[in-house]
């Protein structure tokens, strides 16, 4: 006999008991009940993915959890928001117990390794489309935001750029000699959480790097009404893509692939001796808007910008 809704829910996924003591009530009421501690703010994100949109038909239910989850603590670790209580909203065509069992592991999985709670959400049938809503806390006033940053700015990335668009290309048929990072990061990232706690009051503006570096470091130059110029050659780029380039001569990979939720953040020059996690400074924020990629010593364009929906 197929489950029920509320079957699913209760098996799946409400035997988590709640750890964070922001979460007064989660799974089983009609609502929530959270507690916002004086002299801080709420950050709140949604995120959705849909098969065959975001991810193969078939893709890895464990993986798929997993990367549900880190997208959405991607979103809040750019802001220095610390994650606390998620809700997930499914989408099945039908009910089928082992692929709930793999998926709500590699959620669950995730979550507590962030200390996250699962409070609530929906199910419903149809497409297979995954949605997940974030929160977190961010002390007033410390929020990293897109539109704050300043001409003279360096700009940084925590990681590799690259590898989660290598391993999307090694799941098309390309062929990779080393192959494990770039499908670990494609598959399962991790996201930047206490890099994004370590940046707060560090970094002038934020943001991770889902839609590739070029793309996204172009809504906080957008927002901040400022410019950059970026080094290609000092891009952090491992061994597998380092590879890719030299073989297929597509040196604007790293900077247009999407997935790889490393973030990308902007520091004024006084404040550089206060960081403490590693990073690479691959440019510098201009007054000319305008982003200007720089190759060999020579400026560049950028024949692809990444990816965006609807496009």
């Amino acid at each position: 006999m197929s489950l029920s809704e509320f079957g699913l829910i209760q098996r799946f996924f409400a035997q988590q008991s709640l750890k964070s003591p922001h979460n007064q009530l989660g799974v089983g009421d009609d609502c929530a009940l959270l507690e916002i501690p004086a002299g801080y703010q709420l950050a709140v994100t949604t995120d959705t993915m849909v098969e065959n949109v975001h991810f193969f038909a078939g893709a890895d239910p464990r993986q798929l959890g997993h990367k549900l989850l880190a997208v959405n603590l991607s979103d809040l670790a750019s802001m220095g928001a610390e994650p606390f209580a998620v809700t997930l909203a499914l989408t099945l065509p039908k009910v089928d117990e082992v692929w709930l069992s793999q998926f709500s592991q590699g959620f669950l999985d995730l979550a507590q390794q962030y200390t996250v709670d699962l409070i609530g959400g929906d199910t419903t049938k149809g497409y297979l489309t995954l949605t997940v809503q974030a929160l977190g806390l961010v002390p007033k006033g410390l929020a990293m935001k897109r539109s704050a940053a300043k001409p003279g700015d360096f700009v940084y990335v925590t990681g590799c750029l690259g590898d989660a668009g290598l391993g999307l290309k090694i799941e098309q048929g390309y062929q990779c000699l080393s192959p494990d990072q770039a499908l670990q990061q494609f598959h399962q990232p991790l996201p930047c959480v206490e890099q994004g706690l370590a940046l707060r009051g560090i970094a002038n503006a934020c943001i991770d790097i889902s839609d590739g570096l070029a793309a996204d470091l172009g809504h906080i130059l957008e927002k901040s009404a400022v410019g950059a110029a970026i080094d290609v050659d000092a891009l952090p780029l491992s061994a597998a893509v380092k590879g890719y380039i030299a073989e297929t001569g597509d040196w604007q990979m790293p900077l247009t692939a999407g997935d790889d939720y490393q973030l990308c953040f902007t520091v004024s020059p006084d404040k550089v001796k206060d960081l403490t996690i590693a990073c690479w400074q691959i440019g510098k924020i201009e007054q000319q808007p305008g982003l200007r990629v720089l190759r060999s010593g020579k400026f560049q364009t950028l024949e692809v910008q990444g990816f965006e929906h609807f496009s």
